[in-house]
């Protein structure tokens, strides 16, 4: 957490805004109210600003540029929503403000420009100033607090703040990028750290083109420049789990405005028919060591390793559960994968025995550990002997490592003797902050597997000492989503709510790396990145691996967590886990244009027939594969599929839906009842796909357990539907038999 220091001497631009705000020239264009706070739409000079004040208790100024004084500005208000138009000879703003309808404080504003002639912006003063107590003067320097959040790279451009003095309470603001793709694409520049500041200096600095060092505007030519959403909370949490649940209490608030794209739908199941055949038939998938096929990490690119192999393995064995059909692939991998424990460490290391010289076989890095050993137990717990008497004979030596470390981990250490390798990122110095999160699920792997105790001590441990690092918890996306899946695990084995709300740091940590907006930069037209997750917490881009493993933790996290979970917390996480299956689709290279792709990756080669994902995608438009086509990610459609479509007996079709599918079960030979994992007041997509193109919809029955009857419509070769994400329904199909027994769920 980042703490002002109230010492701090006062910025011009600070220094300005007291000027402005405080001058008895100011003319006030709108006067209104929203939950507690008194709104004042006025403007002074070259600049228009939206103040709120909690009388007494200090506000918020909202800084929006005019270029020029205004010649006249007129006002309007309908439905809720002001307009202020000010024309001037610079061109003409206009400035929106709406409130939300149940008078909670919150609001959004937002400033069009048409320049009347060419303008050439330079750099802008940041649009946010907390404001003191004095309601008289506006003093912004007066006011103290502390930033506990604010936008990295290219995520969401939010900043998450509090006031120490006075007690005006807790602050998102967010720019809402998505509706600022036009500037951004007109002017060369990209949103990259555009939301942050030092206190009182906050808010969004538009970006310039990095070339020029400035950003022309065209005449005549309307360019959206802010769309500002602010929640406010007048009752601060400050404790870690509190303030980590109001992040994503308020985050959620915020979401509506945030214009989340329409979705597409996509073919999981094909394609993850396509990728087995590419991982049996491709030989740029498999290289031969000790007698055995190995799976390359790229294409035709790197060493086998143990997390490709168990990646692998665990998501074709799900494919052979739900599908009803053996997979040799499976039996080949586990066939190979002895090779990989060392008798002396006592573990399955990285590296096979006979490693290049050009890679140290005894570096690991901290997470590397622990990953594999989550998917050797996903295969122990189907019942293979074999996973599990690997997995029993390996995870001692995870323990000790993550003893020996007390529990925080450095970058990368030697497996032998744990001396440090690499101790901290060069980005944040520190190690990898979340290890803790997906070893304590481990550990709960192990505690299902043998009922022994001590793994349960073990991950209480793990989650306990990572405790009071806040928003610096997140290293890596998927560790931390499975750290949060293992503290809702450990409150269902415990029945310690404490591990209930401390999932909610993870989640807090895992949503300040996201893109909650979306980009049209470039060749980021081509693909979606909405809600996307960096896969560091420095990294420019979105990693395929990295998305489905999030999204495989989430659906466990939903199911554990059930009708408990707050309200955000599930609409967050459904929202993650329903654009996944959209967004992951744009890893794979068939799936994009040629020219938006990387001829020259740092692993292996772009091969776009094959099915194996792109590793990265990037927000700012920059070519996706730069660092390569993973193997390793190529159970990404398989988890897709296995989680989102669903193989019903007796149906001549496959259902698919976009939210978790919970608790479904026979009601009769054609008819199945099914309750969706969503949140109340969000659509879920229901699709039924058929072999050989869809029927007449009419034939196809959906009922919700309100009574009401809904229906399917034709959509090409499917028949959906939208339904309440939270509903439970009846889906009935044209029978052919009569007085038989209902098959079994």
């Amino acid at each position: 957490m980042a703490d002002a220091d109230p010492r701090s001497v006062p910025t011009a631009d600070t220094l300005s805004a007291a000027a402005a705000l405080g001058s008895k020239a100011a003319e006030t264009l709108h006067r209104t109210r929203q939950g507690g706070l008194e709104i004042t739409l006025a403007h002074h000079a070259t600049e228009a600003w939206v103040v709120m004040r909690r009388p007494h208790l200090g506000g918020l100024a909202l800084r929006l540029p005019l270029f020029a004084a205004p010649d006249d500005c007129t006002c309007t208000e309908r439905d809720g929503r002001v307009e202020v138009v000010c024309r001037s000879s610079a061109g003409t703003s206009t400035i929106t403000l709406e409130g939300d309808s149940f008078d909670l404080e919150q609001l959004r504003v937002g400033l069009r420009f048409r320049p009347a002639h060419d303008i050439a912006l330079r750099e802008l003063p940041r649009d946010l100033v907390p404001l003191d107590e004095h309601d008289e003067h506006d003093d912004p320097a007066g006011a103290q607090g502390r930033i506990e959040a604010k936008q990295r790279r290219l995520n969401t451009g939010l900043l998450y703040f509090e006031f120490a003095r006075p007690s005006f309470g807790k602050v998102l603001y967010i720019q809402n990028l998505s509706s600022l793709n036009d500037y951004f694409n007109r002017t060369g520049s990209k949103p990259e750290d555009a939301v942050g500041g030092e206190w009182p200096d906050l808010g969004y600095r538009p970006p310039l083109d990095p070339e020029s060092g400035k950003a022309l505007l065209l005449a005549h030519r309307e360019v959206t420049l802010y769309d500002t959403i602010l929640v406010i909370r007048r009752y601060s949490e400050n404790g870690e789990a509190d303030s980590a649940w109001q992040f994503l209490d308020m985050l959620g608030a915020a979401y509506r405005w945030l214009g989340a794209p329409a979705l597409s739908y996509h073919d999981w199941v094909e394609r993850s028919q396509r990728t087995l055949a590419d991982l049996a038939e491709a030989p740029e998938a498999r290289i031969e060591h000790y007698g055995r096929d190995y799976f390359h990490r790229y294409t035709a690119s790197e060493y086998p390793d143990v997390m490709v192999q168990l990646s692998l393995l665990s998501a074709i064995r799900e494919w052979e559960d739900w599908s009803g059909e053996h997979q040799p692939l499976a039996s080949e991998i586990l066939a190979g994968i002895e090779r990989f424990y060392d008798p002396q460490v006592g573990s399955i290391r990285r590296y096979l025995p006979n490693v290049g010289s050009d890679k140290d076989p005894d570096a690991v890095d901290s997470w590397y550990l622990y990953h594999p050993l989550l998917n050797l137990a996903n295969v122990a717990l189907t019942g293979n002997a074999q996973a599990r008497d690997l997995f029993l004979r390996s995870v001692d030596y995870g323990i000790r490592a993550a003893q020996h470390f007390a529990y925080r981990w450095p970058i990368m250490y030697n497996m032998r003797d744990f001396s440090v390798i690499r101790a901290v990122a060069e980005a944040d110095q520190r190690g990898q902050t979340d290890v803790g999160g997906i070893y304590a699920w481990v550990m709960l792997q192990a505690f299902e597997l043998t009922r022994e105790k001590r793994f349960l001590d073990e991950a209480v441990a793990a989650i306990e000492a990572a405790k009071g690092m806040r928003f610096d918890l997140n290293y890596q996306a998927n560790l931390t989503a499975w750290g949060a899946a293992a503290c809702i695990r450990l409150w269902r084995i415990t029945g310690d709510k404490s591990y209930l709300t401390q999932s909610y740091v993870y989640l807090a940590g895992f949503f300040h790396n996201a893109q909650l907006w979306e980009s049209e930069i470039a060749l980021a037209r081509n693909y979606t990145n909405f809600l996307g997750v960096t896969c560091l917490q420095d990294a420019p881009y979105m990693a395929a691996y990295e998305c489905f493993d999030s999204y495989a933790a989430f659906e466990r996290y939903l199911d554990l967590g059930g009708p408990d979970l707050i309200t955000s917390v599930r609409l967050l996480v459904g929202e993650y886990c329903r654009h996944a299956l959209d967004r992951a689709w744009y890893y794979y290279p068939d799936a994009l244009p040629a020219d938006a792709i990387a001829a020259s990756p740092r692993n292996g080669y772009i091969a776009p027939a094959l099915n194996f994902p792109l590793e990265d995608l990037y927000p700012d438009g920059q070519q996706a594969g730069q660092v390569g086509q993973e193997i390793y990610g190529a159970g990404a459609a398989l988890v897709y599929a296995t989680r989102a479509f669903h193989r019903i007996e007796g149906a001549p079709f496959v259902l698919f839906s976009d939210h978790f599918l919970r608790a479904w079960k026979h009601f009769d030979e054609t008819t199945i009842a099914f309750r969706l994992d969503g949140q109340d007041g969000c659509t879920a997509r229901l699709f039924l796909q058929f072999d050989g193109g869809a029927p007449d919809p009419s034939a196809y029955g959906l009922r919700a357990y309100d009574g009401s009857d809904l229906a399917f419509r034709k959509d090409g070769a499917l028949l959906c539907a939208e339904v309440s994400a939270a509903g439970s329904f009846l889906l009935k199909w044209p029978g052919t038999r009569s007085g038989d027994s209902p098959p079994a769920s």
